[in-house]
């Protein structure tokens, strides 16, 4: 099963110094019966992408309360084996991985291009209070979703976290 870490740079970088992505249980998002219906989408690809979309959001939760973190959404694509994620979820998409995974069986990495991080700032900032309902809160949550994640091979990892 394909899931989908999310992650900040400092994370992303302790995975890097550890070899570990997470050690079980950890939150993960997938392509899931409850994602299906919420989605409502056949095609594989758009529920992959939607789960993706998941764990971009769950970053920004991420960096939200990670005020030092650089301000870029990171999400690890990895497979990890059927049974290995639970999906009792309490978002559409959301898994509870249970296995330790290697950074070593990650398939990719997706971050937030440089020229994200005002709009990405802005959109952490505005997670409380989009949660609560502010419309113009939430367009500028939204407005973090405007940038495309950028796709990194696993070789790539050193230079986006920068010297250990």
């Amino acid at each position: 099963m394909r899931v989908y870490v999310p992650l900040t740079l400092p994370g992303l970088a302790e995975a890097h110094r550890t070899g570990e992505l997470g050690s079980g249980p950890f939150v993960a998002y997938a392509v899931t019966p409850a994602l299906r219906e919420w989605y409502v989408s056949d095609d594989i690809e758009e529920l992959e992408y939607a789960a993706l979309g998941r764990a971009a959001l769950a970053s920004l939760r991420l960096l939200a309360a990670d005020p030092g973190a650089a301000r870029r959404r990171v999400v690890v694509a990895v497979d990890v084996p059927d049974g290995a994620a639970s999906s009792e979820p309490a978002a559409p998409g959301e898994v509870g991985v249970t296995i330790t995974v290697p950074l070593a069986k990650a398939a990719a990495v997706h971050v937030d291009a440089d020229d994200a991080e005002r709009d990405v700032a802005a959109a952490a900032q505005a997670l409380e209070a989009a949660d609560g309902g502010d419309d113009d809160a939430q367009a500028l949550v939204d407005g973090a979703d405007d940038h495309e994640l950028l796709w990194y091979a696993t070789q790539e990892i050193p230079n986006l976290v920068g010297p250990a």
